[in-house]
C-alpha cells in the first residue's frame, strides 16, 4: 500500500492488479470448478500477465529514465514499484506452476495425456510426428545459426528455441541455433495416435523440438530452450493534434511490434553462458530477463483440444429470450410503447443488432448515428450500418481507433464503412470516446422521431457472450434529446451543453457524482438513511476516493463491488470503517457499471460506460444514464443484492489485498452470476 498522505490511504494501482490476476488464479486452483474452465483461467491468467508487462511495467520502466527531482514527485519510486511488483508476480507464477501440474495429473486421470517427453512417444506416434512435422510445420519453420557478430531480432511475442549445437566433424565447436515456433500458422497442440479410451496430446513447441536434428545436419542437438520477448504494447503517437490520425496509428503498430524490450522469457533450465550470448545477441539488459517456463504462451490453452465433451466445462446456461422483443413485430414498436432492459450475456444480444438491422431496411428511418470502441472481427452490427448507408441513410459513425489491442479492426471497419458512404469521424485529439450509444432518427406522422440504445458494454457480439453488462432501449424524449446532443458534440467539435438527464465525462459527470455522493453526506448528517453501492471495473480516481472517504466518515454505508484495480484502502479506522469491497470471478466477466445512491429510500439507479478512473473522468467521453422505470430499476437492485449475497465467487478486498473468499453461514448458497440468469429466467418466464 502506497500513502497519499495520513487522511487518504491508497493502494498503488499497479500492485491492486496484480491482486486481481491472483484471483483469475485462484478460479483455476478451485476444485470445483471444472477441469477445462481451470485450464482457461490460466490462459487468462497468462494471457493477462503477458498484456500487463507488454503496457503498465513498460511505462514504469521508462520513468526510471526521468531525473532525479521528477522520480521523487511520483507517489511510489519506480525501482521499488517494480521490485514489489516482480515479487508478486514471483510468487503468483510459482502456484501456477504448482495448479499446471497438479491439472496435468487431473487430465490423465481422465486419460488425457500431454506427452512432454520424447522418451513417451511410442513408436507409432514418433513415425506421425515425424511425418506431421514435415507435412504440416516444416514449411512455416525458421531456423538458422548464428554468427558470432549477428545482432538477431526477436519478433514481438513469438515463440522461439535457442538451441545449442555441437558441430559432428568438430567437436570443440560450439554454435547457437535459432528456431521459430509457428504458433501463428500451425495449431499449438496436436492430437497423437493412442490406444482406445486414452487421449494422447503434445504441444507443438514439442513437435518442433523432437524434429531440430533435421533442421541441422551434420551437429547434435545439445538442448533447446523456449524464449519469447514482450515488447512495449502503448501506441506512442505523436502529436495526435495534426495530420493524419489513421496514418500515424498505421505506424505506432508498426513501431510496437519493434518496441522497446518489457520482458524476455526464458527456460530456466538453459545455462548460464548460452544465456549471457543470447542476451548480448539481442541486445538485452539484465533486468528484462525474467525466468519463466519450459513452455510459453499459455493463452493457447483457450484452444486445448477436449475430448471429454461437456462434463469437464461449466453446466451451460443458454441465453435467454425477451417475450416482448421476442413477439414483437417490429423493435420500434416495441421500444415506443415503453424502455427495455437487456442483461448480457443472460439474455441475447441479438436485439441490439436487430434493431439495427430493421432501422436499415426501414423506409422511414432517415439516419444513424453511433459510437464505436472494440468492433468484432466478424461484425453483424458493423454490416447493418453498411446496409443501412447503401440502402440511401445518412449514417453517422464515431469510431474510436485508439482502442488497445483492437486498433487494426477498427481501423479495418471504418475504412469498409466510409466506402459504403457511411460519415465515419475519429477520434477526439488526447481523448477517447468510450460511450456506447447509438442514436435512430425515423420519420413518423410527418415528424421526427427518435430511438436510442445506451449501454454499459461494446458493441461487440463476440464479447457480449462472455461480459456481464446492461443494455437500455428507450425512446423517452429528455433522454433522446441529450443522446442527439452527443453526437452533436461528436460531429461538431462543440463543447458548453448543459445536459441535465445524462452525464457526460467532460462537461457535468464528475460533477454530478461528486453531487449524488455530498447528499448521501448530508442524509448521514441529518440522521437519514444514506447509502451508496458502486458496482464498476476498476476504482482508482483520487479525488472520488477521497470524497468516498469524507462520506464514511459522516456515517454513509458504502459497498463496492470491484472486478479489478481497486485503490481505495476499505475498513480503515475513522477513514473508511464503513466501506466494504467485494469482488466477483466467475464463469463470465464483471463488466456492467452501476451506480445506486439510498438517497434516505428513494433510490437512484444510474448505469454507464465509465469506471471511475482519472482517464474516464478526464481523458474519455463517457456516458452515464438514470434508470427511471420503477420496473427497470427493480431488475438492476435485484442482481445487485445477488452480487451482494454470493457466497460462492465473491472475495473480500480487505484492507492487505488478501483475497479472502466470502462465506457465510446461512446455509444458502449463493453463487450471484447462477442465480441471475435463473432470476431472469423466471421473471421473464412469468411476467
Amino acid at each position: 500500500m502506497s500513502v497519499m498522505n495520513e487522511s487518504s490511504p491508497f493502494f498503488d494501482r499497479e500492485l491492486s492488479w496484480v491482486a486481481f490476476n491472483g484471483r483469475v488464479l485462484q478460479e483455476a486452483a478451485a476444485p470445483s470448478v471444472p477441469l477445462y474452465e481451470r485450464l482457461k483461467f490460466l490462459a487468462i491468467y497468462s494471457s493477462n500477465l503477458d498484456e500487463f508487462f507488454r503496457v503498465r511495467v513498460a511505462g514504469i520502466r521508462s520513468l526510471m529514465s526521468l531525473k532525479k527531482s521528477k522520480r521523487e514527485k511520483l507517489a511510489l519510486d519506480p525501482a521499488e514499484l517494480l521490485q514489489r511488483i516482480y515479487q508478486a508476480v514471483d510468487r503468483q507464477q510459482e502456484e501456477f506452476g504448482r495448479i499446471f501440474r497438479e491439472l496435468l495429473q487431473e487430465l490423465e486421470a481422465h486419460g488425457v495425456m500431454l506427452i512432454r517427453e520424447e522418451e513417451a512417444l511410442s513408436e507409432k506416434q514418433m513415425i506421425f510426428l515425424r511425418e506431421y512435422f514435415r507435412e504440416k510445420i516444416s514449411a512455416f519453420i525458421e531456423s538458422e545459426i548464428l554468427d558470432d557478430e549477428d545482432s538477431a531480432f526477436l519478433r514481438n511475442r513469438a515463440l522461439y528455441f535457442t538451441v545449442a549445437l555441437r558441430h559432428l566433424k568438430d567437436e570443440d565447436r560450439q554454435e547457437v541455433g535459432m528456431v521459430t515456433i509457428p504458433s501463428d500458422a500451425c495449431s499449438r497442440f496436436i492430437e497423437l495416435p493412442a490406444p482406445e479410451g486414452e487421449h494422447h496430446i503434445i504441444f507443438l513447441d514439442d513437435a518442433v523440438r523432437f524434429n531440430l536434428v533435421s533442421l541441422f545436419p551434420d551437429h547434435d542437438v545439445v538442448g533447446a530452450y523456449a524464449i519469447k520477448l514482450n515488447r512495449d504494447a502503448d501506441l506512442h503517437i505523436e502529436d495526435e493534434f495534426a495530420g493524419d490520425l489513421v496514418k500515424k496509428i498505421h505506424q505506432a503498430l508498426q513501431r510496437r511490434e519493434t518496441g522497446v524490450p518489457a520482458r524476455f522469457l526464458y527456460d530456466p533450465a538453459m545455462p548460464a553462458d548460452l544465456l549471457t550470448s543470447v542476451r548480448k545477441r539481442f541486445g538485452l539488459k539484465k533486468e528484462d530477463l525474467f525466468p519463466g517456463g519450459r513452455y510459453h504462451n499459455f493463452h493457447d490453452f483457450f484452444g486445448f483440444p477436449n475430448p471429454l465433451g461437456a462434463v469437464v466445462r461449466d453446466e451451460e446456461l443458454p441465453a435467454l429470450g425477451y417475450p416482448p422483443f421476442d413477439a414483437a413485430e417490429s423493435m420500434f414498436d416495441a421500444v415506443a410503447e415503453r424502455s427495455h432492459l437487456l442483461h448480457f450475456p443472460y439474455m441475447r444480444y441479438g436485439p441490439v443488432v436487430r434493431f439495427l438491422e430493421e432501422a436499415a431496411s426501414d423506409a422511414h428511418v432517415e439516419q444513424i448515428s453511433i459510437t464505436l470502441y472494440r468492433v468484432a472481427s466478424h461484425s453483424a452490427i458493423a454490416e447493418a450500418l453498411i446496409a443501412a448507408a447503401e440502402s440511401g441513410k445518412k449514417v453517422n459513425v464515431f469510431m474510436e481507433i485508439k482502442a488497445r489491442f483492437d486498433e487494426e479492426a477498427n481501423i479495418y471497419w471504418s475504412e469498409k464503412m466510409k466506402e459504403a458512404g457511411v460519415n465515419v469521424m475519429y477520434s477526439f485529439p488526447g481523448l477517447k470516446v468510450h460511450a456506447k450509444l447509438y442514436h435512430i432518427v425515423r420519420r413518423e406522422s410527418g415528424k421526427k422521431r427518435g430511438y436510442a440504445f445506451l449501454g454499459t458494454g461494446n458493441f461487440n457480439e463476440k464479447t457480449a457472450g462472455l461480459y456481464c453488462d446492461h443494455g437500455y432501449f428507450t425512446a423517452s424524449p429528455e433522454v433522446l434529446k441529450e443522446v442527439a446532443a452527443v453526437f452533436a458534440i461528436l460531429a461538431k467539435r462543440k463543447v458548453g451543453y448543459e445536459f441535465s438527464t445524462l452525464l457526460v465525462a467532460q462537461f457535468n459527470l464528475r460533477r454530478e457524482f461528486n453531487r449524488l455522493i455530498d447528499r448521501e453526506i448530508e442524509h448521514a448528517k441529518a440522521g437519514r438513511q444514506a447509502s451508496i453501492i458502486m458496482k464498476m471495473n476498476s476504482l482508482e480516481d483520487p479525488k472520488i476516493i477521497r470524497r468516498l472517504y469524507r462520506a464514511s466518515q459522516a456515517g454513509v454505508r458504502i459497498t463496492l463491488i470491484i472486478r479489478g484495480i481497486c485503490c481505495l484502502v476499505p475498513g480503515v479506522p475513522g477513514i473508511s470503517e464503513t466501506i466494504v469491497v467485494r469482488s466477483i470471478v466467475d464463469r463470465y466477466l464483471e463488466h456492467a457499471r452501476v451506480y445506486v445512491f439510498g438517497n434516505d429510500g428513494d433510490e437512484e439507479v444510474w448505469l454507464a460506460s465509465a469506471d471511475m478512473m482519472r482517464r474516464n473522468l478526464n481523458r474519455r467521453i463517457e456516458v452515464a444514464f438514470p434508470v427511471r422505470e420503477a420496473d427497470l430499476r427493480a431488475e438492476i437492485l435485484e442482481i445487485i443484492r445477488l452480487q451482494l449475497a454470493d457466497n460462492s465467487k465473491a472475495r473480500s478486498i480487505d484492507s492487505a489485498q488478501m483475497n479472502t473468499f466470502i462465506r457465510d453461514d446461512s446455509g444458502t448458497t449463493v453463487r450471484a452470476q447462477v442465480d441471475t440468469w435463473r432470476f431472469l429466467h423466471d421473471f421473464h418466464r412469468d411476467a
